[in-house]
């Protein structure tokens, strides 16, 4: 079978919420689709169920509906199994026990005839639930590092039971909770973090939940790794260019493609950060708060060539990289209250702010939606090639700015009666093939 081609979902159990009965769903499944997103601390679903009535016995021991019968309220668990439809898909797999089962968010679009019924069920990992219900109250020191933090967070409170990836941090935080819910803190968390191998421009994590469980990793770290598959754009077909078609781009399109303007507003590759120090009740001196790119490039690995910026104005030696197009103040923050006065600066702005604002705004310089056919080993987060066509009357020739190296932001994977598909939005931080630092 090609991967294209229809999956078979094995298994779809919808348990009730007092656990009293169940129903296959399986041969109601019109679509299914599954998300992922490196910016998204869980990962959702969406069930599209049709039924003819008279399925599961209700209270008053009738056969009704689905919806009214199991009842459907929200909370329910949904357990399901895609199988593998070709050599190089491993499938789905959320049945192997309760924690990896999914919790229906709610129900939608719920449309009840007299002899059939459809709904929508939005599904979601069962911590997002619990997340909503928890609160971080107590105190971290300042003598733990924030990879420690997330791990007591994610198991103490959030009280997973999924594998857990976490980069080793540098940089030791402390912080107190404040009844804060978890997901919102690990996501602050990530904007503080440092990778152990920091140099000197390598700040910025990001908190996610795949379908192996959750991950903090540094940006940096991500970018390192291999790619994970190789997808080319050709009009050609398998016999004519000898090549695996379950490796074939089936459209693409590039969403954005640098906006200049709103990077400078951001601060994306200069800023200024004036600080108040409550301790020594002084103001920081202008040429310590000034980050600018020269202190980024080089010292990070990027999936393209280096970043290449205009000059200021018409004949100027100093590029938009060299004057601070964004400025922000804060108080310094000495970190929670100690036995002992500490003399040194909880998460230092000047070290890790501006660094991590360059990190994660220089990572959306290009944007491109591409549908490819299904790779369940694919992951958010993952880094794939990609062999995209130039535009010549030549035919067949690759583009040396646009192909190359991109990281996945978001996936989807989409099962219907007729096919399956993944689509993807990739981004990347500078254009070209293969820069000298991704390597």
């Amino acid at each position: 079978m090609a991967a294209i081609d229809r999956s078979i979902i094995e298994q779809a159990v919808l348990e009730a919420n007092d656990q009293s009965q169940d129903i296959d769903i399986v041969p109601g499944i019109a679509s299914f689709d599954y998300y992922e997103d490196i910016f998204s601390p869980t990962i959702t679903a969406k069930a599209v169920v049709f039924n003819t009535g008279d399925t599961i016995k209700g209270k008053d021991g009738k056969f009704q509906s689905i919806y009214n019968g199991l009842p459907l309220r929200g909370g329910e668990r949904l357990s399901l199994k895609v199988a593998p439809n070709s050599e190089d898909n491993k499938g789905l797999d959320f049945s192997k026990s309760p924690s990896d089962y999914f919790s229906v968010e709610s129900i939608t679009d719920v449309i009840t005839m007299e002899k059939k019924e459809s709904f929508v069920l939005n599904l979601t990992s069962r911590e997002t639930i619990t997340n909503e219900t928890t609160r971080v109250p107590c105190k971290f020191g300042t003598s733990s590092s924030i990879d420690v933090s997330v791990e007591k967070i994610l198991k103490e409170y959030l009280k997973t039971e999924k594998k857990l990836d976490i980069d080793k941090t540098s940089n030791p935080y402390g912080f107190i909770g404040n009844l804060k819910k978890p997901y919102a803190l690990l996501v602050w968390l990530a904007s503080k973090a440092v990778p152990v191998e920091s140099s000197g421009g390598t700040a910025g994590f990001v908190f996610f939940q795949t379908q192996d469980g959750f991950h903090f990793k540094s940006i940096d770290d991500l970018i390192k790794e291999e790619p994970k598959a190789s997808y080319t754009y050709t009009e050609y077909n398998k016999s004519a260019i000898e090549r695996n078609n379950d490796f074939n781009i089936i459209k693409y399109f590039t969403n954005k493609n640098q906006n200049l303007v709103e990077k400078l507003k951001l601060g994306a590759y200069a800023s200024f950060v004036a600080t108040y120090d409550p301790q020594t009740c002084e103001f920081s001196l202008p040429q310590k708060g000034t980050f600018t790119l020269d202190k980024y490039v080089g010292k990070t690995k990027n999936l393209g060539s280096e970043i290449k910026l205009p000059p200021v104005s018409e004949g100027s030696s100093e590029t938009l990289g060299d004057i601070p197009s964004r400025m922000m103040t804060m108080v310094i923050d000495r970190g929670t209250v100690e036995k002992e006065v500490s003399t040194e600066i909880n998460a230092d702005p000047f070290k890790h702010q501006s660094q991590s604002i360059m990190r994660y705004n220089v990572l959306f310089t290009q944007e491109v939606n591409m549908t490819v056919p299904l790779n369940t080993n694919l992951r958010a987060g993952d880094i794939i090639e990609c062999k995209l066509p130039r535009v010549s009357g030549a035919g067949n020739e690759f583009d040396d700015e646009q192909s190359g190296l991109y990281m996945i932001k978001e996936l989807c994977h989409h099962f219907d009666k007729n096919q399956s598909i993944t689509s993807m939005l990739l981004v990347r931080d500078t254009f070209g093939l293969y820069g000298k630092n991704n390597k």
